[in-house]
């Protein structure tokens, strides 16, 4: 089990300048890292760019278990059924689908209790994270593994805006860092 439940939590996010195809990598492997730790998911089945074709089968399988929401009265019929579709993360099958799809969608979120501990959005692009020390040090070791430097997760300040304060610095110091554009 790679938890230490009780500790405290490290919140880190996804820098820019990835490959897509390790971007996929990093949401994937934090998801792996974290199972444990996720008590419910969440995940709407929508991406602003295609879906990639080795996912199709997953995304067919989400808009499945969002339909067969409704079906069963968990959901009402006039919801979207792409939209919030539970997954149960002790499932394999559905872990899967979280795991296939969140490199891609518009949202998937991971809770454990009613605290936030994983947060995909913006079509791979935004990757929020809170982990434990064992959880962080499995993960690094993991992107280590598959060859993406550790630097691709940088540690978010509480409070601090997250992500767009590190594009926001970057854009008032020019590309050349010295303020110039």
């Amino acid at each position: 089990m790679i938890e230490d439940i009780g500790g405290r939590s490290r919140e880190l996010i996804l820098v820019d300048g990835l490959r897509p195809v390790d971007v996929a990598l990093v949401h994937r492997e934090a998801l792996r890292v974290m199972r444990s730790g996720i008590d419910t998911a969440h995940l709407d089945a929508y991406s602003d760019d295609p879906w990639p074709e080795p996912v199709l089968p997953s995304y067919e399988r989400a808009l499945s278990l969002g339909r067969g929401r409704a079906a069963d009265g968990t959901r009402s019929p006039r919801d979207d059924s792409g939209m919030g579709i539970d997954i149960d993360v002790r499932d394999d099958a559905q872990f899967e689908v979280l795991v296939d799809l969140a490199p891609y969608t518009i949202n998937a979120e991971g809770r454990r209790g009613d605290r936030l501990v994983f947060s995909a959005s913006d079509t791979g692009t935004s990757l929020w994270i809170a982990v434990t020390a064992v959880q962080e040090t499995v993960l690094l070791a993991r992107l280590d593994t598959l060859g993406i430097p550790r630097t691709v997760l940088a540690t978010r300040v509480p409070g601090a805006p997250g992500r767009w304060a590190v594009l926001k610095k970057r854009f008032r110091r020019g590309p050349r860092g010295d303020g110039a554009r």
